[in-house]
């Protein structure tokens, strides 16, 4: 026991230090923790055997929703005024248009039946919360508030067409294999499943959570751990109803923000405390869950089909769902290009895998190495393309003589 809990307290003190390296460096921390987790694996020094699929999906998930959760505590209900529409569009007309064309791709590209290229198409189409929070606080750049609202919005709305592109993409691929016909209305009923009690589970959940709150009387540093203990009730319970309990986890901490009477600083800091830890958990397990020797096979296609989902698909995304609501070009280049890919899409990528059907762990590989490279093209330059296209901080206007002489 004491060299389990030193191993593993070593290694999350050791990924943490080198938080500071990954910064000066300009490389996203979480691509740090990625290969961490893989030189941690049966292929590199530490040779850990871990294939437990299950196990990574449901750590993952609740990790997930922990830093969702946590998101939505940083996110000022306001924003929806501003960036309520775009990201909406881009979180389900965005989403469709980005697995149609990547899954097009694939299907040629890989030379696998459409239904498995659309099925891949969909996992990776979501934009990830995790990463897109991480990295724009970590480059730095301060972008206009409606910009950069509608990216951490889009990453926090667009699990659940993403979820149910992959749900319903996973069945009719295992009805390849067998005469049972495939159910589009049950598809559709998931749809609204997922969506409705999200919605409502998440923002009726985050009010009833914050008049608990305000309510109970409780030594000052137990208020914290009680929130995210509610928060991932909320998110179990939603989920057990047939919601999307990421959609309740992140729109959650949105209405418990807007709605909590008592000071709320102690609970964001704790929160984003454990959301880093949750991020370095998810990111170390999922580089460990790989096999980097596998990854070699069908590179050359993957990375073509890598290549299509961030010159092609996203940027037909966005100007089909944003191209027309008041950003500029530059601003619509830009969110072209911060279409980050992480945790969801590899999540999503196990969920056919582990589920009944011909879905081997080639299409998790293939999946794990789109990621890798959009963290790594798009996450090193979220900064470099901002400066660009002239959209961080500019540099104060120099004061003519009367106006520094007037009192």
């Amino acid at each position: 026991m004491y060299l389990f809990v030193f191993l593993c307290s070593l290694i999350i003190f050791i990924s943490f230090a080198f938080m500071p390296v990954a910064r000066r460096a300009g490389a996203p921390f979480l691509l740090i923790a990625l290969i961490i987790g893989m030189l941690l694996g049966e292929d590199g020094p530490g040779r850990i055997e871990f294939s437990n699929f299950n196990f990574a999906f449901d750590l993952g998930s609740v990790a997930l929703a922990v830093i969702l959760f946590a998101g939505g505590l940083e996110t000022d209900r306001r924003v929806f005024r501003s960036a309520g529409a775009p990201a909406t569009s881009l979180a389900t007309l965005g989403v469709l248009v980005t697995a149609g064309i990547t899954g097009v791709a694939a299907a040629l590209l890989l030379q696998v039946p459409w239904q498995v290229g659309l099925l891949l198409g969909a996992a990776v189409a979501s934009t990830d919360a995790a990463a897109t929070f991480l990295l724009i606080q970590q480059s730095g750049i301060g972008l206009r508030p409606r910009l950069k609202d509608t990216l951490l919005l889009e990453s926090g709305l667009n699990d659940p067409m993403a979820i149910f592109l992959t749900v319903t993409l996973t069945s009719l691929v295992a009805t390849m294999q067998t005469d049972a016909p495939f159910d589009l209305a049950s598809m559709g009923v998931l749809l609204v499943m997922q969506a409705g009690i999200g919605i409502l589970g998440g923002i009726f959940g985050g009010r009833l959570l914050a008049r608990l709150l305000d309510t109970l009387s409780l030594p000052v540093g137990t208020y914290p751990v009680m929130t995210l203990a509610g928060a991932l009730v909320i998110f179990a319970g939603v989920s057990l109803l047939g919601g999307s309990g990421f959609l309740a986890a992140y729109l959650a901490g949105i209405s418990l923000k807007a709605k909590l009477k008592r000071p709320i600083d102690r609970i964001v800091d704790f929160n984003e405390a454990f959301q880093w830890l949750c991020q370095l958990v998810l990111f170390l397990t999922l580089g460990l869950l790989v096999t980097p020797s596998a990854l070699l096979q069908d590179i050359w296609p993957t990375i073509g089909i890598a290549a299509v989902l961030m010159l092609v698909a996203r940027p037909l995304a966005v100007f089909a769902s944003v191209g027309w609501m008041g950003f500029t070009l530059r601003e619509n280049i830009f969110l072209s290009w911060v279409g980050l890919r992480g945790a969801v899409p590899i999540l999503l990528a196990i969920y056919p895998v582990i589920s009944p059907g011909p879905i081997t762990v080639g299409f998790f590989n293939v999946v794990f190495v789109i990621v890798a490279i959009s963290l790594t093209t798009q996450g090193w330059t979220i900064g470099p393309v901002a400066r660009l296209l002239g959209l961080g901080p500019q540099p104060p206007k120099a004061k003519d003589e009367a106006e520094v002489s007037a009192p």
